[in-house]
């Protein structure tokens, strides 16, 4: 049904590997042989171990890590979501990018999130409708990717999913209190209840075994035939039925799962320090990771600490600049034309930079780099959702991979044991503003909204892996990741360490983070400098594998979230 994209060759430099240090107790470390995974949830770490160690590809295993973080964790990702893939090739040094990006129906209007009175629609309203739902695109971007860079039978891969699904799997505590959780509007949601409810009518807690048999039945379907077995047949008809039920039906048709097929080309790179770091292109956010390091390279970061305040307000200026930019231009570039080389120029990553002093001054504005069209002000609205996971196996090759169902359980409908997502409600509501520009991220028909998504890696001056990494949570998925990318490469912590780190989240007038875990007198001295924290945490999700001298991989997880980074001994 679909052919196999193209994948273009993209020939990297960089440079020497990271200098040795010690992990933290949290960490992990073993001969990059035969490989390592660091994911969200322990089963889903253990499903691609085993297909490491069966001899699959870090491809293979994405497989298997999808499928099972699809039931273990399914406020997060699942089959029915999208996904960006950053993959490369330890044999040819090719970086490539893969958009599994959810699309827009071809009945999809630019004031479908526009109530009757004119304005946009309440963001639970929008959410819990059938119009937030996308074609999904992870499902058919891992069939591409494992097609291309795969070694093992396809239906090898959900071996752990479907039986973890027939015989059940143990509730765990993040997952548990997301389904406890009055915050969570598609808790009242009547597949959401249906699914969460014992059958003596309490919420599953965490320490309950949930079994899942219409998940099983799921994956063995793709398991005997293949990717397209979701857009075509029984799963597809589900889909769009479910999707097209009130309140506030939504046009997804058959059609638009026929003709849904996932982009691949060269990823996004740019040199950082002695390293390239490459990322997706829009509509991934990823060309505003690299601006933020272009920009912070040409401060003195590296040269202060994390008990420097005034590199914590570097961090966030340059943060707010980032953001600016990203809010206004980036989109999905077949219909919004993004100006990433006016983005990345030197020259406007100097001026930029140059706005960057001491402490915190007035929100930034947009700057108008070469290229740039005229665009609206951004309205768009993410939630913290979303999963990361990175893989390297036994050739060196990796996967850094961000994966979504947008919110909490997606739209909080239901169709073969896995949630729908809400992607389309990340377009901007509002198509233009009150002076008739066009805003980036406004809806159209086929269209990928704009996502922050951003899955990185980056390579040494031989085209050689040295690290892979990512995180979810919304837009402040850009701040996790540069804050994680300051921490390994400009204070050469170790992974573990630089993870840990507090999380500053600095977008237009608002700073927020963990006061609890800077050094002592560092958030006083923020204060001084103009940088107050607004109520509320920072939930990141950061994953990733460093390669230290010698080939050992040094992995780590989160500890904001029940990650583990494994080896496959």
């Amino acid at each position: 049904m679909r052919p196999v994209a193209l994948v273009l060759a993209l020939l990297l430099g960089g440079c020497s590997l990271l200098p040795e240090r010690a992990p933290t107790p949290a960490a992990v470390e073993a001969p990059r042989s035969p490989g390592m995974v660091s994911a969200a949830n322990p089963l889903a770490v253990e499903a691609g171990l085993r297909v490491l160690r069966e001899g699959g590809t870090a491809a293979d295993a994405a497989v298997a890590v999808q499928a099972v973080l699809g039931l273990v964790e399914p406020q997060s990702s699942g089959l029915g979501g999208g996904a960006f893939m950053i993959y490369f090739d330890a044999r040819t040094g090719e970086v490539t990018a893969y958009d599994g990006r959810e699309a827009a129906p071809a009945g999809a209007t630019a004031d479908m999130f526009i109530g009757p009175d004119g304005k946009p629609l309440g963001y639970v309203q929008a959410v819990l409708s059938g119009r937030a739902t996308g074609v999904p695109g992870a499902v058919a971007m891992l069939g591409e990717a494992q097609k291309t860079h795969g070694k093992r039978p396809w239906a090898s891969l959900f071996t752990d999913a479907e039986r973890l699904a027939n015989e059940g799997f143990i509730v765990s505590p993040r997952l548990a209190g997301m389904i406890a959780s009055p915050r969570v509007p598609q808790n009242a949601a009547p597949d959401v209840i249906a699914y969460f409810t014992k059958p003596d009518g309490t919420r599953y807690v965490a320490g309950d075994r949930l079994i899942n048999t219409a998940y099983g039945r799921t994956v063995r379907m793709l398991a005997e035939g293949g990717a397209d077995a979701l857009y075509e047949g029984p799963l597809a008809d589900a889909i769009t039925a479910r999707a097209g039920q009130a309140p506030l039906p939504g046009t997804l048709a058959a059609a638009d799962l026929d003709s849904y097929r996932p982009r691949s080309a060269p990823a996004l790179c740019r040199p950082y320090r002695v390293y390239r770091v490459c990322t997706a292109p829009p509509p991934s956010s990823g060309v505003a990771v690299l601006q933020g390091l272009m920009m912070l390279e040409r401060t003195d970061i590296a040269d202060r600490s994390p008990a420097d305040p005034i590199a914590w307000v570097r961090l966030a200026e340059v943060e707010r600049l980032m953001y600016a930019d990203r809010d206004r231009y980036v989109g999905d570039e077949p219909f919004a034309r993004t100006p990433v080389e006016g983005l990345l120029a030197p020259d406007y990553i100097a001026a930029r930079a140059a706005l960057v002093g001491d402490r915190a001054g007035p929100a930034p504005k947009p700057g108008v780099p070469a290229g740039a069209p005229v665009r609206a002000p951004d309205r768009t609205l993410e939630p913290a959702g979303t999963s990361h996971f990175v893989i390297v196996d036994r050739w060196g090759n990796a996967v850094s991979m961000t994966t979504t169902v947008e919110s909490v359980f997606g739209s909080g409908r239901m169709v073969g044991g896995f949630f729908l997502n809400n992607q389309l409600t990340d377009f901007s509501f509002s198509p233009v503003e009150a002076d008739g520009a066009p805003a980036a991220n406004a809806v159209a028909p086929g269209k990928r909204p704009r996502s922050s998504m951003a899955p990185l890696i980056v390579l040494d001056r031989d085209g050689k892996l040295v690290a892979a990494l990512g995180s979810p949570g919304g837009t402040a998925i850009l701040s996790y990741n540069l804050k994680a990318m300051v921490g390994v490469f400009d204070w050469e912590l170790p992974l573990q360490e630089a993870f840990n780190l507090p999380n500053l989240v600095a977008k237009g007038d608002r700073f927020s983070s963990e006061a609890e875990r800077y050094p002592e007198g560092v958030v006083e001295a923020l204060k001084a400098r103009g940088i107050t924290f607004g109520p509320g945490g920072e939930n990141s999700g950061l994953h990733g594998v460093i390669v230290r001298p010698g080939g050992v991989l040094e992995g780590a997880a989160d500890d904001r979230r029940e990650g583990v980074a494994r080896a496959a001994e």
